[in-house]
């Protein structure tokens, strides 16, 4: 996607944010997350929908806190204002908790005329909520979720949904198939494809300078070096060593099950899952209150929240709006810094062009013990991880003065306005 933003550095950026299913949880979570007024401090939130359907929960729900600025096109929107952009006048009937035609029509055209505003530079990001992949679908809507309408949107060779909490983000090779079509869905030129595109990602978005990625196993226990599944030596590992000879911190590949359960995520700045479910269950398990959906690779910016519809707790005032609101400043957070990189100077620094040892890299102790913990755990199954980590952490500290991270994240996040919630993380559906 070509199109050049609007936004001057002077402005406060503009976030757009779909309404999604009018049944599901979306507009309730949309409210919660903007019903602080002093995110208006930061940017200037427009709601892609309609105030009948916010005027139908705020008074159902007893939201009395939130207010808008109700507008026909975006040229009309108050920059101190929380913005809602009729963009249809039917009086249509809202039914929460039910999966109807309705809630696909109008998430629908929420997601299109948000789309062109993005595309045109009127609004700077974009935030998605809940959709229904099922009523959804419509001629002009023919795709297994965002993640793919919006990769389509921005004309983008790849993407990699990446699901983001702190310092947590695990993204998926395969996204929205069968289970049944994975393996074959594996190839070489895919895997390569994801891992290039996330390293750019987390060094443009995420600011960090030198990122380190796990890779995990498609098989069990990795593998087994071929005893269980050929698609770790085959393709993964020489995948792997490719970007480890290119200087890149590529790492794996590691059996999901230790390697979650025993919190090794916690030594990498990214995870790279094989398929849905391997991914997506072990973050949602660690993360689901506050998860947030990024569609990695962009030129446009989407997050989302990671939960679906559920259609379950709709309008009963229990959804929790957590994730919608850390979704929205993730938004916010990652045009900050892509603003702070685009104005950085192009001329590059001369001794930080300088070769530092192996690959051009001066390694941290922790990329060090990375790579040993990689050799003493050849066949990839992790039952002694921790003694390793114990013992390699305290040779580093008796043989060198601590040193710093050379690839933190960015700096600490803005105030994001919280509410109390009576949700079970339980009944909140599961989705993206």
């Amino acid at each position: 996607m070509s199109s050049k933003s609007n936004h001057t550095k002077n402005q406060l950026p503009k976030i757009g944010i779909t309404i999604g299913d009018i049944n599901g949880i979306g507009p309730e979570v949309i409210i919660k997350a903007l019903s602080d007024q002093r995110i208006l401090n930061f940017f200037t939130p427009i709601i892609y929908g309609s105030s009948k359907v916010l005027a139908f929960y705020k008074k159902k729900l007893k939201l009395d806190d939130f207010s808008y600025h109700q507008a026909k096109t975006i040229d009309q929107i108050n920059p101190k204002k929380v913005n809602v952009l009729n963009i249809w006048q039917d009086n249509v009937e809202v039914k929460p908790g039910t999966d109807n035609e309705d809630g696909g029509k109008y998430a629908l055209m929420s997601i299109q005329q948000s789309s062109e505003d993005l595309k045109k530079g009127l609004i700077q990001a974009i935030v998605t909520a809940p959709i229904n992949k099922n009523n959804i679908q419509a001629d002009d809507f023919k795709f297994a979720g965002h993640t793919e309408y919006y990769q389509q949107l921005d004309q983008a060779d790849d993407s990699v949904m990446l699901l983001c909490h702190e310092g947590l983000r695990v993204g998926v090779i395969t996204g929205h198939i069968p289970l049944s079509k994975v393996s074959e869905s594996i190839t070489a030129e895919k895997l390569k494809s994801k891992i290039k595109t996330l390293i750019k990602s987390l060094k443009r978005d995420f600011g960090i300078a030198k990122p380190k990625i796990a890779i995990m196993g498609l098989n069990p226990h990795a593998g087994e070096e071929g005893l269980l599944g050929e698609e770790e030596n085959n393709v993964i590992i020489p995948a792997i060593n490719e970007f480890k000879q290119q200087g890149e911190l590529v790492y794996g590949p590691y059996p999901s099950d230790g390697f979650f359960g025993m919190s090794q995520y916690k030594r990498f700045d990214a995870v790279l899952a094989m398929y849905h479910d391997q991914g997506l269950i072990p973050f949602k398990t660690i993360a689901f209150d506050a998860g947030v959906n990024f569609t990695a690779g962009l030129q446009l910016i989407r997050t989302s929240p990671d939960h679906g519809t559920a259609y379950n707790i709709a309008g009963k005032n229990l959804a929790d709006e957590t994730s919608m609101s850390q979704a929205i400043f993730m938004a916010y957070d990652i045009i900050k810094a892509r603003t702070e990189t685009s104005e950085k100077p192009s001329k590059p620094n001369p001794k930080a062009a300088l070769p530092k040892g192996k690959n051009d890299y001066q390694e941290s102790d922790e990329d060090i013990l990375v790579e040993d913990l990689e050799k003493e755990t050849q066949d990839h199954k992790l039952e002694d991880l921790d003694d390793v980590i114990e013992n390699k952490s305290n040779k580093n500290k008796e043989e060198k003065p601590k040193q710093s991270s050379n690839h933190k994240g960015r700096s600490k996040k803005p105030f994001i306005p919280r509410r109390k919630s009576a949700v079970n993380k339980g009944d909140q559906k599961k989705g993206e």
